[in-house]
């Protein structure tokens, strides 16, 4: 039975989807103005895996991610960088594409653009001025009355006088409350804008993802997940004019994965420790920084560091070891008992470092085993390999995982150059050369290389 932690009740609750047998899942994706950084990441990582366990757990699941390209930091780096706002947002839509395949991101159903969505957005917002939800500034901005909505500050635990007297509220004379947002900003010279009701402009920031997730799910759906920092004011505002437009509630369980803090400090461009997803994938391979990222609970706050990586790195290393050299057989179904053990993990609020644990506890058990062509062996491969793959791990052949190269070993070694020195230390070997073969393995090991001697030959692995 799966349970979820509800981040509107702040607890653990029994999941229900609305429709038998089908799940419905929005998820706020990228504002597409430079390269995603590892906090991106982590978001994508974190729900590609929710969708992996409810696809494996028999749902069909609708899964929708969108992508914000209009906004005000969109509009400025498009200035900064003297080009057009979809010439801007295209290149980066490409690039998040490329960094999402990379770390084998299964694509999600849907992924609705903003400027695709006008006609929903000026529709939202003409409802929630019917009601009187919504009311025009002195400015011809559109605003949202927050008064109107009785529980507004439900998501962030917050009374409206708690959050009025907040650092975080702004406070303007055209707003008829400091709480009160945007929904639609009259037009500005030089800045996009698109015709309504109300004159030209463009939409805020939080109305966009209401009129898409309703638009691709509708009114009611059952799961709207992102990351922890949405929380208030993006996803309070998203409850609110979702509801008071619809009539119906917004989401039933709302996910939020945790903060991704570098070396201990929360991550900042001004501050230098900031990484985009490119940079830490010329150091790591992909699956590496996916097992990185699963290997601590979605909602725990996630500590990005060289050493946690290198860390990840020695631990899946130790995964595809045990895979090494073992053929899968016919079998495809893992082991009952083992599969209920992964199950109970996962349905424990998908508790990934839980279930994580069990592979390593069958790597152990497959290393024990001493015959590798046994049923027992072939049904752990497969156990193994099956849960690695419902987690997105254990996707690459092991020899070619092993052996990959990566900045972080500083070992550039070419495959030939290591495969001349193994044949060398075969070769000494066989003329009782004892000495120079351990000179050989000794000197590759100092480059970053492992050996290991089998009845079938000589196996070697990247550090």
């Amino acid at each position: 039975m799966l349970k979820i932690h509800n981040s509107l009740s702040r607890q653990k609750e029994v999941f229900t989807s609305i429709e038998p047998g089908k799940v419905s899942m929005y998820v706020c994706g990228m504002t597409v103005y430079d390269f995603c950084h590892i906090g991106h990441a982590r978001v994508m990582i974190v729900f590609d895996m929710i969708a992996r366990y409810l696809r494996h757990s028999g749902l069909n699941v609708t899964y929708v991610r969108n992508i914000t390209d209009i906004d005000d930091k969109i509009i400025a780096r498009a200035n900064e960088n003297n080009e057009t706002i979809s010439k801007l947002t295209d290149r980066f839509i490409v690039a998040m594409h490329e960094d999402s395949d990379a770390l084998g991101i299964i694509s999600p159903d849907f992924e609705p653009k903003a400027t695709l969505h006008m006609p929903q957005i000026i529709e939202m917002i003409s409802k929630l001025l019917d009601k009187k939800h919504a009311y025009l500034g002195s400015n011809n901005d559109v605003y949202f009355d927050v008064s109107s909505f009785d529980s507004y500050g439900r998501m962030s635990g917050k009374n409206t006088e708690e959050l009025r007297s907040g650092e975080r509220v702004e406070v303007q004379q055209e707003k008829d409350d400091p709480l009160d947002f945007v929904l639609w900003k009259a037009g500005k010279r030089d800045e996009p804008s698109w015709s309504s009701p109300w004159g030209k402009g463009r939409p805020g920031w939080h109305i966009e993802c209401s009129a898409m997730s309703t638009h691709c799910l509708g009114n009611h759906f059952d799961i709207h997940g992102g990351g922890q920092d949405l929380q208030f004011p993006h996803h309070e505002n998203e409850i609110a004019q979702s509801e008071c437009s619809t009539d119906e509630k917004f989401a039933n369980f709302w996910m939020h994965n945790g903060f991704v803090r570098i070396n201990e400090e929360k991550m900042s461009k001004s501050s230098g420790n900031f990484f985009t997803v490119r940079e830490v994938l010329q150091k790591f391979q992909p699956e590496v920084i996916r097992f990185f990222i699963l290997s601590s609970h979605y909602r725990s706050p996630l500590n990005y560091s060289i050493d946690n990586l290198e860390e990840a790195k020695s631990a899946l290393n130790g995964l595809y070891i045990a895979l090494r050299n073992i053929s899968f057989g016919t079998r495809t179904v893992p082991l009952k008992k083992y599969e209920d053990k992964f199950n109970a993990c996962m349905d424990d609020d998908f508790n990934t470092p839980k279930a994580i644990s069990l592979l390593h506890e069958l790597a152990r058990d497959l290393n024990k085993n001493t015959d590798k062509t046994s049923r027992e062996a072939i049904e752990l491969v497969v156990s193994l390999r099956f849960f690695g793959a419902v987690l997105g791990l254990l996707q690459d052949e092991p020899q070619k995982f092993l052996q990959a190269k990566s900045d972080s070993s500083n070992n550039f070694l070419d495959e030939v150059s290591i495969q001349n020195l193994i044949d060398e230390r075969v070769a000494a070997k066989s003329d009782k050369k004892y000495s120079k073969a351990d000179q050989i393995r000794d000197h590759l090991q100092t480059l970053g290389i492992s050996l290991e001697d089998t009845p079938q030959g000589t196996n070697w692995r990247r550090n």
